[in-house]
């Protein structure tokens, strides 16, 4: 509470309101939950453009993985079965595993058969995972 002082120093009471604590509290808290959101969102590090976005730029000679609609799985033009696909990575990329996978499914397979490949390429030591569709219409 402020207090004024007159020349016959008597104390008299002001009822003005400060609000400078209160400014100062509420730039703190904004300061505080603009560093403390980005930590409450939860990504998937998965390269994805927009369906709007210019196309990536493609290596040179890109790997592709493909899962055909009856599950079968294809690593370039070449078939592999699904417990071959490390050493049928391994020997395409000659161990290089900081190769990038574009990886191309069927539109009738199933999210379940998907991840399980996504899982033999974790498992396998390729992380860098492209999913692989077609441009839609805007």
């Amino acid at each position: 509470m402020a207090a004024r002082l007159r020349d016959d120093d008597d104390l008299v009471e002001s009822h003005e309101i400060n609000v400078t604590p209160f400014i100062d509290v509420m730039l703190v808290l904004l300061i505080i939950f603009m560093v403390a959101a980005p930590l409450a969102t939860v990504d998937v590090k998965v390269d994805l453009p927009s369906s709007t976005a210019e196309p990536a730029p493609k290596p040179d000679k890109p790997l592709y993985l493909t899962i055909r609609a009856d599950k079968s799985l294809a690593v370039g033009n070449d078939s592999v079965p699904a417990e071959g696909l490390a050493a049928a990575l391994d020997a395409t990329t000659k161990g290089n595993k900081e190769t990038r996978v574009f990886l191309r499914a069927d539109k009738s397979i199933e999210y379940g058969a998907l991840m399980e490949v996504m899982d033999g390429l974790r498992a396998a030591g390729y992380l860098k995972v492209a999913l692989v569709g077609l441009e839609g219409q805007s």
